[in-house]
């Protein structure tokens, strides 16, 4: 397995992370366990940072906290000079009560509430990226009610669709997301947007995909929002201030995959924006990121112990752990690939074979198929890398299944930030009418 970060083998042949050995980590807080490397958080913080810094222009790097939201990872957030992307009421609150700044807040998503609207402009929060017509008027009408005016990008689609290795230029996008720039809604949408007295336009926002290990995607999303910037300031005479690029970074999880360095994806982002922005005669907008995955992706990894085991001759070893796909479901949903090692014995060589197998009565509940291992007893502990994005994130109780601990190990000191549930949180919200209590007494 790949070691990401601070992650090292010690004399012992036990992996550490953060400086802690995590048969320590197992002893005191259990397992399935989710490990946060703080260390290798804040370093990309600081890459990206460093790298809008070098190009000179105005920037806000925000970190994109769907990937992973809990309130010491917004803290973190804060403390390295980031913003911070939302797109909940749960995100908001979770920000808010870890008493990250609000100016700093922007609030994403393509049906946000009346109730999700409400609360974001009482909080004052920075900006929100506006998503379709509806939103746009009633967002304007909320603020109206308050007395207020919101700053606003609207997020458009550029009619770039990047997959890794692969950049598709099409006329109209298909998304549920956005203003379609190629099919004149985008264009309806600023003018309409720069006429509303309650809203603030300040550019727009545009995405186009999800790990990505090329800049080529983002070149050419570049190029597309500064022509549609050049029709809008002749047609409207709207000069857009800030312009969003979005995410979509990516990590390296497995062999094969082949990210860039922070500094590179944001060089071809910048030094595009001064090519094709300059074209345009007015001051460079201020640009803004929303990494999420490259920031905690490779900094978490899970940890498990292993319980029981199956071979079926000439066909399959499993090997079962005790967590799957309630603490990371995105192998089942997206066949999604992760490298491990047998944490408690990482020196040792491998001599078999085996399939990584969740606890959850589904036949779906596969973590890894095929790994190569030393071989596998009950009771060893098995660590999955780069699990710190859409892991926690997407965690579920089925089966009733306690979701994990988190902790954060950095300079060998472990901190709990998350607690694993209880069986009291399991049913705390849970309800039986009167009238079945009723029935009961009786039998």
């Amino acid at each position: 397995m790949y070691l990401h970060g601070t992650s090292q083998i010690n004399s012992q042949g036990h992996l550490e992370i953060g400086g802690c050995d995590v048969t320590d980590l197992k002893a005191q807080f259990g397992t399935p366990l989710y490990i946060v490397d703080e260390e290798l958080v804040r370093k990309r913080c600081r890459e990206y940072i460093a790298a809008f810094r070098e190009s000179g222009l105005n920037f806000q790097v925000a970190y994109a906290s769907k990937a992973f939201c809990v309130m010491a990872m917004c803290r973190l957030a804060d403390e390295e000079g980031l913003s911070l992307d939302v797109v909940s009421d749960g995100e908001l609150y979770t920000a808010l009560q870890a008493g990250f700044p609000a100016h700093r807040i922007h609030f994403h998503g393509n049906n946000k509430t009346i109730e999700e609207i409400e609360m974001a402009i009482d909080a004052r929060i920075g900006c929100f990226v506006v998503d379709n017509f509806i939103e746009l008027h009633l967002l304007n009408s909320i603020a109206a009610e308050k007395g207020q005016r919101v700053n606003v990008l609207l997020r458009v689609t550029p009619g770039v669709e990047a997959h890794t290795h692969e950049y598709i230029s099409t006329g109209q996008t298909d998304s549920k997301f956005g203003f379609d720039i190629g099919n004149g809604s985008a264009f309806v949408a600023v003018r309409e947007a720069s006429s509303l007295t309650n809203l603030d336009l300040l550019g727009v926002h545009s995405h186009i995909g999800s790990q990505i290990f090329e800049v080529e995607g983002f070149q050419m999303a570049v190029e597309r929002v500064a022509q549609f910037a050049l029709r809008v300031r002749d047609e409207l005479n709207v000069i857009f201030r800030v312009v969003n690029l979005g995410g979509g970074f990516g990590i390296r999880y497995v062999e094969g995959d082949t990210p860039l360095q922070v500094s590179q994806y944001v060089k071809a982002i910048t030094d595009g924006v001064k090519t094709h922005f300059a074209a345009l005669g007015d001051t460079l907008p201020e640009i803004w990121v929303e990494p999420g995955r490259s920031i905690v992706g490779d900094a978490g990894t899970t940890l498990y112990t292993v319980g029981t085991s199956k071979e079926i001759p000439g066909v399959r070893k499993y090997v079962a752990v005790d967590g799957g796909m309630t603490d990371n479901p995105r192998p089942a949903l997206y066949e999604s690939k992760y490298e491990a090692i047998l944490a408690n014995r990482a020196n040792e060589e491998t001599v078999e074979t085996v399939s990584i197998a969740g606890k959850c009565c589904e036949s779906g509940d596969m973590l890894i198929w095929d790994l190569d291992l030393p071989k596998v007893n009950s009771g060893d502990l098995l660590a999955v890398a780069c699990t710190g994005a859409y892991n926690y994130a997407m965690a579920s109780n089925y089966n009733r299944i306690r979701r994990p601990s988190v902790v954060f190990a950095k300079d060998g000191q472990a901190d709990i930030v998350v607690a694993r549930e209880s069986f009291d949180n399991i049913v705390g919200n849970d309800m039986i009418p009167e009238r079945m209590k009723k029935v009961a007494l009786t039998k």
